[in-house]
């Protein structure tokens, strides 16, 4: 199994960042680390170089940090990933976040990085892993007009939206804010098994309170089937298929 969205390079992990990956090692197939920005690329970097064949990463430029990047360190991050881009899954996590940027003047330069980074995939030939907060509905516009295509929403929780996720045929991944959250369980109950993979966005979100980790991710799928009426090891293997077909993971699972 893999969890497709995580950020390994927090400094919650910096006490025993190895200890918590060879524990993940031991029952998970993969894990995806999410880069969101330029200061940390080289960790990022040095994780995928270490455990090879077992982290993987996504780089962009989160929409959290669009005040505080200018666009001189923007264009470097960019041309460093296009520099690393085979070592580099996918662009993400990139979107837009109406909940910590509450100002209309940098939600349109969010707007603007956006179509920046969706570009970016594009070129690179890349999917793209999708931000949004209290957006959904601008986010949706800007990825069809942009004709983006392979998309993974994550932590998806705009459930008026299901049906242009569905004709899109683009994916979601969910953490465990289902196991509390009606909208998501819903969106779950409704959203065909072969679109969904399974994430924690650890070190956030844990059920238990405290830190998260990729391990998680077990915990999410148990409720998946227990949602959807079927099997854990159903959910297990599709969704881990669908994670490694998505981003063209080289592992066997």
């Amino acid at each position: 199994m893999i969890d497709v969205h995580c950020h390994l390079e927090q400094k919650d992990y910096d006490k025993d960042r190895d200890q918590v990956i060879r524990v993940c090692q031991q029952e998970l197939s993969a894990i995806v680390t999410s880069c969101t920005r330029p200061a940390d690329f080289d960790l990022t970097m040095k994780l995928v170089e270490k455990y090879k064949n077992f982290v993987f990463c996504t780089c962009s430029l989160h929409p959290i940090y669009i005040k505080e990047t200018s666009q001189q360190d923007r264009d470097s991050y960019i041309n460093r990933i296009k520099e690393n881009k085979d070592r580099i899954l996918a662009i993400g996590e990139a979107g837009l976040d109406y909940h910590w940027v509450k100002e209309k003047e940098w939600q349109e330069k969010q707007k603007q990085l956006f179509r920046e980074m969706i570009k970016l995939a594009k070129q690179l030939k890349k999917p793209l892993v999708i931000h949004s907060w209290e957006a959904d509905e601008d986010c949706v516009e800007i990825l069809e007009e942009e004709g983006a295509e392979r998309v993974d929403w994550h932590m998806f929780g705009g459930r008026k939206l299901l049906e242009r996720v569905l004709s899109n045929q683009w994916f979601i991944s969910m953490n465990a804010i289902l196991l509390k959250n009606k909208t998501r369980k819903k969106i779950i109950r409704d959203m065909p098994l072969d679109r969904i993979m399974l994430e924690t966005d650890a070190p956030w979100l844990s059920p238990e309170g405290g830190r998260n980790t990729p391990m998680t991710i077990k915990k999410v799928a148990e409720k998946i089937a227990e949602i959807k009426g079927l099997s854990y090891e159903q959910v297990w293997k599709t969704c881990g298929q669908n994670a490694k077909d998505f981003f063209g993971l080289p592992i066997k699972l």
